[in-house]
């Protein structure tokens, strides 16, 4: 058996990252930014105002109190887009709105709180320091700046961010297309009715969620139990995908393995034993003249959970340009003793406290027992050669998103 760490480099020197295009703003969502974005102009382009109030010289206000209030005309007001070139003499004030663009003169912006709200003449009952409640022109991002540099995963903030710089269109790597194909005979639609000896089908869901965690567009197909026909759906399938992902029909000398015997004459494709639990059975290669990446996944629901996590989700940032996602591990203590298989590094659903730092092991840690894995928050990594570890131990555990 190979190692964890030999199968995933095995995948990720197959995968090429999808190739950049020029998305509007409306459709640039969740791509990843294929080059830095300059600003057009600085953030803010001018000075403005924070708040509603007053646009006034510092100095004017300087001696304002509650007992002694100041009193300044109000020479005009300024409604944010209002373009005028304004300007404020000493002694006077401009009633002045939210991101309305600040008049010459003025250093300051009085609250409308701070004062009666006056529109002919204003009482001002607070001084104001110079700069206060001013937006500065190029405070949030300089002129000529990096807005969001090469590798960012587009979400609404960094929308927000290129729209207010004045970009209308991003260079992205798209979000992955991903199909899920469910095997077996046995599976029925969840919300069916259910015949003895069937079950509903809760790979291609939890799949498909997955990649879509993952920042990726996917949907769902299921194929009879026919290499013929499993070949033909993986062939059409990857005309519109990206990354191709199949789940059941790979055990090691089933003879109704119908993956194994569709994809067993690719000669870019090989199936392999991992020495991991649960996941043994791994498949990966390329498909089609696009040369699609196809991995093929356990049927029992943990095996395909762990094991998409471990090599599909790294395949899927390399896709969109990223550095591959690594496992983010971290040190807990055993709350109880925990077996493991020898020669195999195991993965144990648990509970992590975070804040104490310790684990608990969930019982049912059988490969098809979804029930621990939804309860999970946490897989357990027990190294090869370990057979056993003691409540108490120090232990690396993987958060689950």
């Amino acid at each position: 058996m190979e190692s964890v760490e030999s199968h995933l480099a095995h995948v990720l020197a197959a995968i090429r990252p999808l190739p950049a295009v020029r998305r509007a703003l409306d459709s640039a969502e969740g791509g990843v930014l294929a080059q830095d974005v300059i600003t057009r102009s600085p953030l803010p382009s001018f000075d403005n105002s924070a708040m509603d109030g007053y646009a006034l010289h510092a100095a004017d206000v300087v001696a304002a109190t509650e007992s002694e209030p100041v009193s300044l005309p109000v020479c005009d007001e300024i409604p944010a887009g209002d373009i005028r070139a304004l300007s404020v003499e000493p002694g006077t004030c401009m009633r002045i709105m939210t991101g309305a663009m600040l008049p010459g003169g003025a250093d300051t912006i009085v609250p409308v709180e701070w004062s009666d709200g006056g529109r002919d003449r204003v009482l001002i009952t607070r001084a104001a320091e110079p700069g206060h409640a001013v937006r500065r022109r190029g405070e949030d991002v300089s002129e000529g700046a990096v807005l969001l540099q090469s590798g960012t995963r587009l979400g609404p903030a960094q929308i927000a961010l290129l729209a207010s710089g004045g970009h209308g269109s991003a260079q992205v790597r798209p979000r992955p297309r991903v199909a899920v194909i469910a095997t077996g005979a046995e599976l029925t639609e969840p919300g069916d009715p259910l015949a003895p000896g069937r079950i509903w089908d809760s790979n291609s869901y939890m799949l498909a969620a997955a990649a879509r965690q993952a920042g990726c567009q996917a949907v769902r197909r299921r194929v009879t139990d026919d290499p013929d026909a499993v070949l033909a759906v993986l062939e059409d399938a990857a005309r519109d995908a990206d990354l191709l992902i199949t789940s059941g029909g790979v055990s090691m000398g089933g003879e109704h393995d119908v993956v194994k015997a569709a994809l067993e004459a690719n000669p870019d494709f090989s199936f392999r034993k991992v020495a991991m639990q649960p996941g043994m059975p791994q498949g990966f290669g390329v498909t089609g003249p696009a040369r699609t990446p196809i991995f093929t996944l356990p049927g029992n629901p943990v095996s395909a959970f762990v094991s998409f996590h471990l090599f599909v989700r790294p395949a899927l940032d390399a896709l969109q340009g990223l550095s591959p996602s690594q496992p983010q591990t971290a040190r807990a203590f055993l709350a109880d003793g925990i077996r493991s298989p020898a020669h195999r590094r195991s993965y144990l659903r648990g509970v992590l406290d975070p804040l104490d730092g310790v684990v608990t092991p969930l019982t049912g840690q059988g490969s098809h027992q979804l029930g621990a894995l939804a309860g999970a928050n946490a897989l357990i990594m027990v190294p090869e050669g370990v057979i056993w570890m003691e409540a108490g131990e120090a232990v690396d555990v993987i958060s689950l998103p």
